[in-house]
């Protein structure tokens, strides 16, 4: 009798054990078995439709990552001035969305490892006064609410004007209603091959101005183990090169490195 009554006590264990296990492995995704991943799907080439269908380097490595975690993948597709919002209210697991790593955001999320370092340029009229950081000051400048590059154009003394998406804020400096904007010159070089009528240049930012933004997948704090399994894949594909291919197949350069 007591044989059989710690046989039970060990089966029952064995099944709490296993329980707990699997709660572990899906407890921190939205749904089981699925990385729901939160993005703009505005911002090419980093995420965009292209025949209405979802594509993009952060598309395709958040795909590749997922994966490789033993997970299906979910898009959630939102404007930047939610996309911080969503991930708080859990609307999805993470964020892969240019998303730079800074002392305000490291407070509130957990970063995975960089998976590239954008560096921002300023964007202007071919015939623009604007030549380098310091003609910025008093200017107005397109860009979105709350970004990197918001904050970026406010150190240079610009005035940021509120702008959607990166096509808008091309539109406002041909329309003459900024003079410029801040933004990825790796997104600028991809619009431009769609726009070979364009006038629009870019002028460097000096590093000692700005620095090449570190961007990485973002998530919630509590997201302790999936930040971790996250971290293993992300550094086997930079081990293995899927980063750095990802990266030439999109930019035309490897942005994966600093």
């Amino acid at each position: 009798m007591k044989k059989k009554w710690s046989l039970l006590v060990m089966t029952g264990l064995t099944i709490l054990g296993l329980t707990a296990c699997g709660k572990t492995q899906t407890a921190e995704t939205k749904t089981p078995k699925t990385l729901t991943v939160g993005l703009e799907g505005t911002y090419a080439p980093y995420s965009y439709r292209k025949d209405g269908k979802l594509t993009g380097f952060e598309v395709e490595l958040a795909q590749k990552t997922a994966q490789r975690m033993g997970l299906k993948t979910k898009f959630v597709t939102t404007g930047w001035d939610s996309l911080i919002a969503g991930l708080n209210t859990n609307n999805y697991d993470v964020i892969f969305n240019n998303m730079a790593e800074n002392p305000q955001r490291k407070k509130q999320f957990r970063f995975a490892s960089p998976y590239a370092y954008s560096k921002s340029v300023i964007i202007t009229k071919k015939d623009s006064k604007i030549k380098a950081p310091q003609d910025l000051k008093g200017q107005k400048v397109a860009e979105g609410t709350g970004t990197d590059n918001w904050n970026n154009a406010k150190k240079m003394g610009a005035q940021p004007v509120a702008s959607p998406d990166f096509q808008t804020s091309m539109d406002m400096i041909d329309q003459g209603r900024v003079v410029a904007a801040v933004n990825s010159r790796e997104a600028f070089e991809y619009w431009k091959k769609s726009h070979k009528s364009t006038d629009l240049v870019y002028k460097e930012v000096p590093n000692d101005v700005i620095k090449a933004d570190v961007i990485a997948p973002m998530m919630n704090k509590k997201s302790s183990e999936l930040n971790q399994k996250m971290n293993k894949v992300l550094a086997a594909e930079r081990r293995d090169g899927t980063l750095k291919q990802l990266s030439i197949k999109y930019f035309g350069t490897d942005i994966t490195n600093k």
